[in-house]
């Protein structure tokens, strides 16, 4: 559980930071179309979810982790760092974007979760290394 907490808690920083980066920028999340620049955010949950699991495999499981396994380490991660990107998010509408919508922003919000479950799915794929049967 350490190592979900102290990645989830890295990718929820990151993500947040991002938030205020893109704010001093210029791009708000004002509106409901994405601009282009605001996909280079995938990055962060990728790559924090894919670098967590592979350590998780790698100091904890001594090399060896089944698909499900792996997934689940994954949805740990994201939910944790999911935690602290909402609490950021909540600190970036109420005092630094308050003219932001919250149905626009809690819609970017439902796209990142829906994208880091695709995520989660494809770093265990990734990762896994020990066949798992289901009985």
């Amino acid at each position: 559980m350490k190592n979900a907490f102290v990645t989830g808690l890295i990718l929820g920083i990151m993500s947040g930071t991002w938030l205020f980066i893109m704010r001093s920028f210029g791009y708000t999340s004002t509106g409901n179309h994405v601009r282009p620049i605001e996909y280079l955010s995938l990055l962060i949950p990728f790559c924090g979810v894919y670098f967590g699991v592979k350590t998780y495999r790698e100091d904890d499981k001594e090399g060896e982790i089944s698909f499900f396994e792996a997934l689940f380490q994954s949805f740990r991660i994201l939910l944790i760092g999911g935690l602290f990107a909402c609490l950021a998010g909540i600190v970036y509408i109420n005092y630094f974007d308050m003219a932001s919508n919250l149905f626009a922003f809690s819609g970017r919000l439902f796209g990142g979760l829906a994208l880091g479950v695709l995520i989660c799915v494809g770093s265990a794929a990734a990762l896994m290394n020990k066949p798992s049967k289901l009985d």
